[in-house]
């Protein structure tokens, strides 16, 4: 991959050129884990930053072999943010905090993914991955409806290992024809990343908002479908944690 130097009349990316990969790493493994960790993850670009890491990678020296490490380290990040959410579940059990009129934590929300769960199990986690809210909502869903932990892990591990490697790559080799014309590669990477900061501080103001708003609680249902999914367990009769059956609201979506 050919080296195009930032120019420096461009001040402003000078930084980011100098800092080179390392920085690119730090921002994007925080960032992924978070997203597949905790609530705050819903407010963050997540899909946006993998696309800009590579284009980013692509204009350095070193990036084809950068990109490749990064695959894998984004890979490991997201699967342990998936872990880190799904104990979070767990451990919360089915009560969980809703917000009211909240945007995304919210009951509708909630209600969607729980029964995206419970109809499909193993398929609805893979194919959390590649919806951005569903993407943090669902390992603390997951754990809090107390799915098999060991199908959870194989199915969001498979959604991880081909979420990774899709955005970099697509951004990596998309830099790649940008660097063929000396003034847009500059002129893209300032763009995204003015976007992407302004993106991250909205997110941080839209996460305080709906933090500070009353808290609705939530009690997981069971799947209105008679056959549930094999991979969630539904609540035992015994169990102090089982909520009522009820329908579902309707929800829009994001």
């Amino acid at each position: 991959m050919p080296n195009t130097p930032l120019p420096l009349a461009l001040g402003g990316l000078d930084s980011l050129q100098s800092a080179g990969p390392v920085l690119v790493w730090i921002v994007v493994l925080v960032f992924v884990f978070l997203e597949c960790a905790l609530i705050i993850g819903l407010f963050l670009p997540g899909d946006s930053m993998l696309l800009t890491a590579g284009i980013v990678l692509a204009s350095h020296q070193s990036g084809h072999t950068q990109v490749w490490g990064m695959v894998v380290a984004t890979m490991i990040a997201a699967i342990a943010g998936n872990q880190v959410g799904y104990v979070i579940g767990a451990r919360t059990g089915h009560h969980l905090v809703a917000r009211r009129n909240g945007r995304y934590i919210n009951t509708r929300n909630l209600t969607r993914v729980t029964e995206l769960l419970h109809r499909h199990g193993f398929l609805a986690v893979l194919i959390a991955r590649w919806i951005p809210w569903v993407r943090t909502l669902c390992p603390l869903v997951a754990g809090a409806a107390r799915m098999d932990h060991r199908r959870y892990t194989v199915a969001s591990s498979i959604g991880a290992v081909l979420w990774a490697p899709v955005l970099l790559l697509v951004g990596f080799y998309g830099g790649g024809f940008l660097n063929r014309v000396s003034w847009l590669m500059p002129a893209v990477i300032g763009t995204l990343v003015g976007g992407l900061l302004i993106g991250t501080a909205l997110g941080i103001r839209q996460y305080r908002i709906e933090m500070s708003r009353p808290t609705e609680d939530f009690d997981l249902e069971r799947p209105t479908d008679p056959r549930p999914s094999p991979g969630v367990r539904p609540p035992s009769a015994s169990s102090p944690t089982a909520g009522p059956i009820g329908p579902a609201p309707d929800c829009s979506t994001r």
